[in-house]
């Protein structure tokens, strides 16, 4: 199922990890332990960045994972070769997380390929730059809230009825939701939402032996921020800001994602872990 999105953008985003230079590190640090044995992972976004590096280490953990991405063909059928490459299954789903029914249809494909679901992980996001917040045109604030939260809600009520005691579902947030950005007014917005929504969510499925946290990264090398989801002057000293002054690889961020989902953190729920290269927020 592939529907159209070239008319949902204002400009290229998220752009492909294929023609960003230096390439972002996704690869593992570390031989696997085996943490998702025979577990099913569906992680949005995972054509390329936090989500491919999320994928890639599932993938040595023993999962199989579903690839969720919005149009970058060549970059998903790379992260497919890096699951394959760990000796696991990946199914690539192309479509627009804003569409319930793509998300009822990725649900459906996942249950007929690989019969369960064990971790969800809500990584797909976008933003846009904006210094004034009379330049956020009423089509962009739509499709910002469309595509980082209300997707989480949809995919999310797909899953529902597939997930077990024990299963994980893993938000990706934002630092930005903690410290603020000037020129990402909607982008944050939908970060301090999805923040509340991983609290709530955890309070009403808990009972039932569901987990529900979040990863708040900081400024990390992807494609989302070099092809116009940051300013040209913002990316000329990008994660400079941070108290470790550089910006955050994928494989640094992938980590705080398996652990969330793995039964490590089994005494973990409604919470939040920040991998930000050193920035002291609220929890």
């Amino acid at each position: 199922m592939s529907l159209e999105h070239t008319e949902l953008h204002e400009d290229g985003l998220p752009g492909h990890e294929s023609e960003l230079e230096p390439k972002p590190q996704w690869r593992p640090r570390y031989p696997g332990s085996e943490r998702l044995k025979n577990k099913v992972a569906i992680v949005t976004g995972a054509d390329s960045g936090i989500g491919r590096a999320v994928a890639a280490l599932f993938a040595r953990e023993g999962a199989d994972v579903v690839i969720v991405y919005l149009k970058e063909t060549d970059d998903a059928e790379k992260t497919v070769s890096i699951v394959e490459e760990e000796g696991r299954s990946a199914l690539a789903l192309e479509g627009d997380l804003g569409d319930p029914d793509f998300c009822r249809y990725v649900v459906d494909q996942t249950i007929d390929r690989f019969g369960k679901i064990d971790v969800l992980v809500n990584n797909a996001g976008e933003q846009h730059p904006d210094k004034d917040i009379r330049e956020i045109t009423v089509k962009q604030l739509h499709r910002t809230f469309q595509t980082n939260i209300f997707s989480m809600f949809y995919l999310t009520q797909a899953v529902r009825p597939h997930l077990k005691k024990g299963a994980a579902i893993v938000n990706c947030t934002s630092v930005t939701m903690y410290k603020g950005s000037g020129e990402l007014l909607d982008y944050s917005a939908t970060k301090g939402a999805i923040t509340a929504f991983t609290r709530s969510l955890s309070e009403n499925l808990i009972g039932d032996g569901i987990r529900v946290n979040a990863v708040a990264p900081g400024p990390i090398w992807t494609p989302l921020n070099p092809f116009g989801g940051s300013s040209e002057e913002k990316m000329e000293h990008f994660g400079e800001n941070t108290p470790i002054g550089r910006p955050g690889q994928p494989n640094e961020v992938a980590p705080s994602f398996l652990f969330l989902a793995c039964e490590d953190a089994s005494y973990m729920s409604g919470q939040v872990l920040h991998p930000n290269g050193g920035v002291v927020v609220g929890s």
